[in-house]
């Protein structure tokens, strides 16, 4: 199957706050970062937390976030694990 994102995408997090767990950050949702690498594809983890059958099998991405968008200060990155549903095209 066909990855969604290729490097180099500018994506964004979706902003949720689901009431089970969930493996995207609170610092990273509805921020904007781009994609560095895929990591293979995973089962995604909110769905496997719920002990639901069948989760779906998701890319998974590498999203570099600046500092200063995650927390407002810092002249660092972060990189953050992500899988695809978190993530939309930003623009």
């Amino acid at each position: 199957m066909a990855e969604r994102f290729g490097s180099g995408v500018r994506v964004r997090t979706i902003a949720v706050d689901p009431a089970h767990h969930t493996r995207i950050p609170r610092y990273a949702r509805g921020k904007s970062g781009v994609v560095v690498e895929s990591g293979g594809r995973h089962p995604l983890p909110d769905v496997r937390s719920q002990n639901l059958p069948d989760p779906p099998v998701e890319a998974v991405y590498a999203v570099r976030f600046a500092a200063r968008d995650l927390w407002g200060a810092g002249d660092h990155w972060v990189v953050v694990d992500l899988w695809e549903s978190y993530l939309e095209v930003d623009g």
